[in-house]
C-alpha cells in the first residue's frame, strides 16, 4: 500500500498542477497521510530549480495548516472519545500528568518531529490532545517545517541532482543529530 502511495505521489511531480498536489500532500501528511511531501518536492525542485523557494513555501504553508487540522483532531477526538474511556478506567489523573509533561517539552517535541523523519502527524495530534498552547504549536511548527523544507530546497537549488541521494538517504539522520546536539547544548547550559 505504501509503495502504491509513493508511486502515486511521484507521478504528480511533473504535472502542471504539481504545486496544488504538493500543497494537498503537505496538508494531509501533517495529520493522516503516510508519505512526506519531500517525495514530491525533490523531483519538482530538480525539474525547476528557479522555483525552489516557491515550492518550499507552498510545502511550509500547507504543512502548518495541515498541522492545525491534526491539532484539532487531537483536541476534539480526545474530548469525545479518549477522556471518557480514561475516566471509566480511573486513569484521568494519569492523563493530566502526561499532558503536563508533554507540554513542558512540547516545543522540543514539535521541533523534532517537524524537522526529523519522525511522523509530524503524531505530534500535531498529541499537541491538540494535551492542550499545548496553540501559539507555541503554530510558532514551533513554522520554525521546524521552514527549516526542513527550505534546507532541502536550498541544497537542491545549489547542488542539484547530485545531492538528491544524500537528501533521500541521510538528511533525516543529519536533522536528527542536529536536534540531539541542540537539545544537549541547552541541557548542558542549564546544568551549568
Amino acid at each position: 500500500m505504501i509503495r502504491g502511495l509513493y508511486d502515486w505521489t511521484m507521478g504528480w511531480a511533473n504535472h502542471p498542477r504539481a504545486l496544488w498536489v504538493l500543497a494537498f500532500v503537505a496538508f494531509i501528511e501533517s495529520s493522516v497521510f503516510p508519505i512526506p511531501p519531500d517525495v514530491l518536492m525533490i523531483p519538482m525542485i530538480l525539474a525547476a530549480p528557479r522555483r525552489a523557494w516557491l515550492i518550499a513555501g507552498v510545502a511550509l504553508i500547507a504543512s502548518v495548516l495541515g498541522g492545525l487540522l491534526g491539532y484539532a483532531i487531537g483536541a476534539f477526538a480526545f474530548e469525545t472519545i479518549g477522556q471518557p474511556i480514561l475516566a471509566s478506567l480511573g486513569k484521568a489523573d494519569a492523563m493530566e500528568a502526561f499532558n503536563t509533561r508533554f507540554n513542558d517539552f512540547g516545543f522540543w517535541a514539535v521541533l523534532t518531529a517537524g524537522v526529523t523523519p519522525f511522523p509530524y502527524k503524531v505530534i500535531t495530534i498529541m499537541s491538540g490532545w494535551t492542550g499545548m498552547p496553540l501559539a507555541t504549536f503554530v510558532a514551533t511548527s513554522i520554525l521546524a517545517r521552514a527549516l526542513r523544507f527550505f534546507i532541502v530546497a536550498g541544497l537542491l537549488w545549489k547542488f542539484g541532482a547530485p545531492i538528491r541521494d544524500f537528501i533521500e538517504r541521510r538528511l533525516g539522520l543529519m536533522f536528527t543529530l542536529f536536534v540531539v546536539i541542540l537539545i544537549g547544548g541547552f541541557l548542558a547550559v542549564g546544568a551549568l
